[in-house]
């Protein structure tokens, strides 16, 4: 891509970018629980989460978390607590399985049949910027009619092919000056 930025930052711009916002967004939008996996009712909420089909199970030990169901059952009764180590396994599946879950849903709200969803781009923050060296950036909107390729890369939690889905999908559509929101502080958009 013609566009893309090499050295961002190097002038003293601010941002994040893209496709990290969306992700963002989207993780927002998939209503994660909100009570801590440190405290017992967090815990206890994921792991209910995740044992209660035999599909949640299977798709829990896909995503990395292989403990025995006697083990699961002791972290459930606070028999015993998982280390560190096990807490990071079950939050990371939990997320796994949560983002494959909501993906279907998120996908036909934001497609909304064709219709496709607003996008709000909020441009980087140049305030540490040299006058001379500023570019002239408005917020801009953005209606994104194809979310396929952005929610399953969003969902298989691959931020390479999130961000080549970004780019191609909704942030060309801006026009000639789409590379100047390749990076932003905020991306919008609701479902």
């Amino acid at each position: 891509m013609p566009e893309r930025n090499i050295e961002f930052g190097r002038y003293g711009a601010r941002g994040i970018k893209g496709y990290e916002a969306v992700a963002r967004q989207l993780d927002t939008l998939a209503n994660f629980i909100a009570t801590p996996i440190t405290q017992r009712r967090g815990l206890l909420a994921r792991l209910h989460y995740l044992t209660r089909t035999s599909h949640a199970r299977d798709a829990a030990r896909e995503a990395g978390l292989t403990v025995t169901d006697r083990t699961f059952k002791a972290w459930l009764d606070g028999k015993r607590t998982p280390s560190r180590k096990n807490l990071e396994r079950i939050e990371s599946a939990y997320r796994t399985v949560r983002r494959h879950n909501v993906a279907r849903y998120l996908l036909a709200r934001l497609n909304r049949e064709g219709r496709g969803t607003r996008v709000e781009f909020h441009p980087l923050n140049q305030s540490q910027v040299p006058g001379p060296r500023q570019r002239v950036l408005s917020f801009r909107a953005l209606n994104v009619r194809h979310w396929d390729r952005i929610i399953e890369a969003w969902a298989a939690g691959d931020d390479q092919a999130l961000d080549d889905a970004w780019i191609n999908d909704a942030v060309v559509d801006l026009g000639s000056e789409w590379g100047q929101y390749e990076y932003v502080t905020n991306i919008g958009f609701a479902a």
